[in-house]
């Protein structure tokens, strides 16, 4: 399911990408530290499940318990690993939460005040949600870093994360939808510089606009 998206002026959003375990959140943070505005689509799909949310009582109805602590709280990890082994299982979430996460995801990046928005997303372009942006930032490694990375980061099987890579569209095709794209293999001063460079031209696009 493709998120249905509203058009937005203002302010100037730039849409931050990559495959899982590229460090895309190495390169917010940087931009973070620079006064820019984050929304991120992973945090907001997080809001949308907090407890009490009638969300929970949708996925509870459509999943069952196994995908739930014994706390009542959502088994993010059960429930990733589900619907990278089930298609339709990944449907009905999508249908469940994309609705929600939309809401959150334009809410955000109306509210925010610096003189442009970052809208990180791992399915930025995947779901569409390139429309939103006014240009498109790819976090770029090779495929055998992703994999080593997600595996040290989140201590699953590798079948996972190649499970994970081949449900996000390819490293070939990301390059080519890119309007920018950062090396992340490199040392953290040539990133810290890369990114000072990009913030300038992003502040000069940005009032232009």
């Amino acid at each position: 399911m493709v998120l249905e998206l509203l058009s937005v002026s203002e302010p100037y959003v730039v849409g931050v990408t990559g495959g899982i375990g590229s460090g895309k959140t190495t390169i917010t943070n940087q931009f973070l530290r620079l006064g820019i505005d984050i929304v991120d689509a992973d945090e907001c799909a997080r809001a949308v499940v907090q407890p009490n949310s009638p969300l929970l009582h949708d996925i509870r109805a459509a999943f069952g318990a196994d995908v739930f602590h014994p706390n009542g709280e959502l088994d993010r990890a059960a429930l990733r690993a589900l619907i990278f082994s089930d298609e339709n299982a990944k449907l009905t979430l999508n249908g469940i939460m994309h609705p929600a996460i939309r809401k959150e995801l334009l809410a955000q990046i109306a509210q925010a005040t610096s003189p442009y928005v970052i809208l990180s997303a791992p399915l930025l372009l995947e779901n569409n949600l390139d429309r939103l942006c006014d240009r498109v930032l790819v976090i770029d490694v090779p495929e055998s870093v992703q994999v080593e990375r997600t595996i040290a980061r989140d201590h699953v099987p590798e079948s996972q994360v190649r499970a994970i890579m081949a449900a996000q569209i390819s490293r070939k095709s990301r390059l080519a939808r890119a309007d920018d794209i950062i090396d992340n293999t490199q040392p953290v001063s040539a990133l810290v510089e890369l990114v000072a460079s990009l913030h300038q031209q992003y502040l000069g696009f940005a009032k232009s606009k």
